[in-house]
């Protein structure tokens, strides 16, 4: 199953079930190893080191990525509200879009819903779906393959 993308105006919104529960994929979009590890979906690596969390409102996380070509960039997002293990709401400054992250229980795994708002000409593209489905793709294969070890009950391993 991949990732469902669809664009409004100047937003986007995916969707995507998650092969684990919803403390796992909180654990991955707000630890840097987790962020690293998915992040850069099909197109870009993001190095361990380069990526940097503040978790609290007004705190922010950043990463680095690099593309296969060896293009570089650095990404930079404040956070504007933290609902564990429900919401993840944050702003990218340069441009304003806003992102909303959203985790929901579901049967043997987590339905996650991304809502970006505020996109800048350059991300209304077909381009830029594709890539935020291969994000969340990313994130169900490493949920799938990675046990991060932070479980809400230690007995049940999710």
């Amino acid at each position: 199953m991949r990732a469902r993308t669809e664009r409004h105006g100047d937003e986007l919104i995916a969707r995507r079930h998650l092969p684990a529960g919803p403390d796992r994929v909180w654990t991955a979009f707000t630890s840097p190893a987790g962020i690293a590890a998915f992040w850069g979906g099909s197109h870009a690596t993001v190095p361990r080191a380069s990526v940097t969390v503040d978790l609290r409102p007004g705190g922010e996380f950043a990463l680095g990525t690099r593309a296969p070509d060896g293009r570089t960039g650095r990404l930079r997002f404040v956070y504007v509200r933290i609902d564990r293990p429900r919401e993840l709401v944050f702003d990218e400054p340069v441009t304003g879009l806003r992102t909303t992250v959203t985790l929901r229980p579901a049967g043997d795994g987590t339905d996650l819903t991304v809502h970006q708002r505020k996109l800048p000409p350059e991300l209304r593209t077909d381009q830029a779906a594709d890539g935020l489905a291969s994000i969340l793709d990313a994130l169900a294969a490493h949920l799938r393959h990675h046990d991060d070890g932070d479980h809400s009950d230690p007995s049940n391993p999710a």
